[in-house]
């Protein structure tokens, strides 16, 4: 379906017949300071020519053409397609993911198979990832340090790809915690407000970088940012050691407490992923918590049309101009025969 942006601009289509009825012609000229020896002779050919011009038929045809789609053109037509469904609403979502040595640990399963904290972190965050369709979404990688993997962006199958490399020790053994929130609030800081979200994952306590965690905490606070903590690692379990039965817990170096202050204090929530299952599990009750968008908003895409009328008046004005220097020649022509008949 076609349509006109600006279709007031049809109100200026008799603006030529007004002008012509409301405003004073322009005086004759003295005919300049330039004075030829056959400026006479040439004056009348040129008046001639003139007059014959403006009783063209034709001409005042092309004339109100060209004015026609000069004022099309300003209408701003355009062609506009079938409604396309748009999310109402995306989040600004960061997720900042440990990569301390303690994240090599293999006491959890994928697909039957023992496998690494981080594998299966991987696997979990992808497919949380490919689910965040309309999301800006960003990548803050830490252990001794914190450090910016992605920014925020709509390309989540670049910020997917980015965390498929990421390795254990990338950058040291330790954990930031706190550095991490940092960077990711200064990233969200300048985003749309209540869209604000950051999604911390670690299996440890910060023992490393320059901010504390409940420090950042407060910061991201401030600015209307909510955390979303996830501790990882294996429940404590019993094993049979040369002592007899023991007690084993490969989780004991996660902070919980902190953790769990940190999603308080932001409006968050902490969850606790003890096997593949249940880190899948924390990451679609995020998806719920933070739904991805609302009632989608349905627009038309438009195709601007204007450069064809636009392109057309100027053809058809080009046209004017030639066939009105080859009439003007022809009438000059035949002055110049009729008056050396004469």
């Amino acid at each position: 379906m076609i349509t006109f942006i600006w279709p007031l601009a049809f109100l200026l289509l008799p603006l030529p017949l007004l002008a012509r009825r409301y405003l004073k012609p322009v005086a004759a000229g003295t005919g300049g300071a330039l004075r030829v020896p056959f400026y006479a002779r040439f004056s009348v050919q040129q008046t001639s020519a003139a007059g014959a011009a403006g009783q063209s038929l034709w001409r005042l045809l092309m004339a109100w053409s060209i004015w026609g789609l000069l004022v099309t053109a300003l209408a701003r037509p355009a062609l506009v397609g079938e409604e396309v469904p748009l999310p109402a609403q995306g989040r600004d979502l960061m997720m900042a993911i440990d990569l301390s040595g303690s994240m090599q640990e293999e006491d959890l399963t994928r697909g039957g198979q023992r496998a690494t904290r981080l594998a299966v972190v991987k696997q979990a965050a992808d497919d949380f990832l490919r689910r965040r369709e309309g999301d800006r979404v960003g990548l803050v990688l830490f252990s001794d340090r914190a450090y910016l993997q992605a920014p925020l962006t709509f390309d989540r199958e670049a910020v997917r790809e980015l965390l498929g490399q990421a390795q254990v020790g990338l950058t040291g053994q330790k954990t930031a915690i706190g550095d991490a929130i940092a960077i990711a609030a200064k990233r969200l800081k300048d985003r749309a407000e209540d869209s604000r979200v950051l999604v911390l994952l670690t299996d440890g306590a910060n023992n490393e970088g320059v901010m504390d965690p409940l420090q950042a905490a407060a910061l991201a606070k401030k600015l209307g940012i909510r955390i979303y903590t996830i501790g990882v690692g294996a429940d404590a379990v019993q094993v049979n050691t040369v002592f007899g039965r023991q007690v084993v817990n490969p989780s004991q170096g996660l902070d919980e407490t902190s953790l769990r202050d940190i999603a308080a204090m932001t409006g968050g929530e902490y969850f606790r992923a003890t096997d593949e299952q249940g880190l899948a599990s924390i990451y679609r009750a995020i998806d719920r918590l933070e739904p991805v968008s609302g009632e989608p908003v349905y627009v038309r895409p438009e195709v601007a049309l204007y450069f064809w009328p636009a392109g057309i008046a100027l053809g058809l004005t080009a046209l004017l101009a030639v066939l009105s220097l080859l009439v003007g020649g022809v009438l000059s022509v035949n002055r110049v025969n009729r008056a050396e008949v004469q």
